[in-house]
């Protein structure tokens, strides 16, 4: 392995490097002390560092070259057939290739002997050489070992019109449970289904039934894409595949069921809420994939500008009221609501939340499903919550007059509430509230903030190009080439297979943040117009949805389109 020599601290590398500062690490220390972390998971962690920034401090650090670029890490299956998968995420490594009697290994930790150690003697090579790489490439090439040799949707199906027609007339009339159980062809086309939606990032998988086919849809970064199209003849068994999975009744096929189905990928533990209703061509099936093992968010990592997040940081720690956070369905409330208990959460503080469902579970932070079969709405549990002692609470939605009641109760008597609201931007959420049937003064004296968000895809980054926008695409935003950079040019992804021939990868948040002013409090008290209060807020300095996308267009993290296409 070689003999190791004196290196300087990871810290030290940080600060001499100017990645960090002294109060940063102050700040990831605690978090370190806290959760019983690493520091470099700490630093990650608190949104600090990047993973791009910690392995350029650790290849200083410990003297290792890098392996940083996206699809450079390309392994030969071959190399790995002694080397369990679980093995290799466990420890966040991966043989590349072999150079004689020396394997060449990508790590993300380089102070894993022990790991390496059982790598040589495993694959009977003298040394190991480390080369470093970020933890999402290493997890990628991994996840590209598995499906080498693995089958997709497409290669099922076509492995099953190759087979007899009998089987595909066999399991369309197939009701019994246990016929279904060992029917392998069906069974492997509903996993690889999931598997698939899985690693392509899906937040969703559509099943949907047509007059002569089955379209399967997965929707990545808020957009739906066809996957595969199946023949209508196995649409029942499909269907009746994921309700065994999710318990569910598969002889009623006449009203709408919603279940539950868990599973494993790898070693991250994985929810699928389902969905199915009827329709005139058969059932239709819609699957919620929720992640309950990923890491959350930090703050800095949603897409806050410096200043807006000056404001949140300020709002999470206020000792009373209301923080609501609107806008449509799959608009990222939630993650933005988890990621603000995230920061606060300590242990002097007991938060508690009630939630339908609970996405995500946190870690010192009392979670209480709605459950309405037994009673337990959001207004029946909010009451039974306040009883709990709590200094925060989160309400999942505001939904009625009850719950909202209880809500500016809670935040009258001393509580910091956070909940949602289903409105389009942050001065309709006032109007909506008033609309329920709460008084004026009262939204004044218990709502410290609003925040409407909206998510919108990030340009590729492996795909990314420039151009020169036409003039009266930028007027549509509310910029002008006077407002661009001197070269006046701004940034669209050609489509690459990273993206799926998208040009989009991942997401990012746009944001208005309305904080309760005395000018728009008594806006407010005078008039229930969300035009009047919006113009007020504009006033007080309100930068609109549109206007915080447009800031982000100009810093090149998405485009003009996709602003227009989330704030029409």
């Amino acid at each position: 392995m070689g003999k190791m020599m004196k290196i300087q601290s990871l810290e030290e590398v940080l600060l001499e490097m100017s990645l960090i500062d002294e109060s940063s690490l102050d700040k990831a220390r605690s978090v370190q002390r806290e959760k019983a972390v690493s520091l470099q998971d700490a630093l990650l962690a608190t949104g600090v560092l990047s993973d791009h920034d910690m392995i350029q401090a650790l290849s200083k650090q410990w003297n290792i070259s890098l392996l940083n670029m996206i699809g450079e890490i390309d392994v030969d299956p071959a190399i790995i057939d002694k080397l369990p998968i679980t093995f290799l995420r466990k420890y966040i490594m991966v043989p590349v290739k072999v150079q004689g009697d020396i394997m060449v290994v990508a790590v993300n930790d380089p102070t894993n002997q022990e790991a390496l150690f059982d790598i040589s003697k495993i694959m009977e090579v003298k040394d190991i050489k480390r080369v470093l790489a970020p933890k999402q490439e290493i997890l990628a090439a991994i996840n590209r070992l598995v499906e080498m040799k693995e089958e997709s949707a497409k290669d099922i199906m076509e492995d099953m019109e190759e087979e007899e027609d009998e089987i595909l007339r066999d399991l369309e009339s197939i009701q019994d449970i246990t016929v279904m159980e060992t029917e392998a062809p069906i069974i492997r086309m509903v996993n690889r289904l999931m598997v698939q939606a899985y690693r392509e990032r899906a937040s969703d998988i559509h099943v949907e039934p047509y007059q002569s086919d089955v379209k399967v849809r997965y929707r990545v970064d808020g957009i739906l894409h066809d996957v595969v199209t199946l023949p209508k003849r196995i649409h029942s068994a499909v269907v009746s595949r994921i309700k065994v999975m999710a318990m569910l009744n598969i002889a009623e096929k006449r009203l709408p069921q919603d279940g539950r189905i868990g599973i494993k990928l790898g070693d991250h533990s994985v929810d699928l809420r389902i969905s199915t209703v009827p329709t005139v061509n058969g059932e239709r099936v819609v699957m919620r994939i929720l992640d309950k093992s990923s890491v959350l968010f930090g703050l800095e990592e949603l897409g806050y500008y410096p200043d807006d997040l000056k404001i949140i940081e300020k709002l999470i720690k206020q000792e009373h009221g209301i923080l609501l956070v609107t806008g449509p369905t799959g608009s990222g409330k939630t993650t933005s609501l988890y990621s603000m208990l995230s920061r606060i959460n300590a242990p002097d503080k007991n938060i508690l939340t009630i939630e339908d469902p609970i996405e995500y579970q946190l870690k010192g932070i009392g979670q209480i499903p709605v459950n309405t079969k037994v009673g337990l709405s959001f207004a029946s549990g909010l009451r039974s919550i306040v009883r709990q002692d709590p200094d925060v609470i989160l309400v999942g939605e505001i939904r009625d007059l009850e719950t909202a009641e209880i809500a500016i109760q809670a935040a009258l008597t001393g509580h910091l509430v956070f909940s949602t609201l289903h409105t389009n931007d942050a001065s309709s959420a006032i109007t909506r509230l008033i609309d329920m049937g709460i008084e004026p003064f009262l939204v004044t004296s218990s709502v410290n903030a609003i925040i409407a968000q909206r998510l919108v895809r990030k340009i590729c980054p492996s795909c990314r190009q420039e151009y020169f926008p036409e003039d009266e695409s930028l007027l549509d935003i509310g910029l002008s080439k006077e407002m661009l950079s001197k070269e006046g040019y701004l940034y669209r992804g050609a489509g690459c297979k990273e993206c799926i021939e998208t040009g989009y990868k991942g997401r990012t948040g746009i944001y208005e943040i309305l904080t309760m002013s005395d000018p728009i409090k008594n806006t407010i008290l005078k008039s229930s117009d969300s035009n009047i209060i919006k113009n007020m807020a504009i006033k007080e300095g309100l930068h609109t949805l549109r206007q915080d996308g447009a800031r982000k267009v100009e810093d090149g993290a998405t485009t003009i389109e996709e602003v227009l296409r989330v704030t029409q």
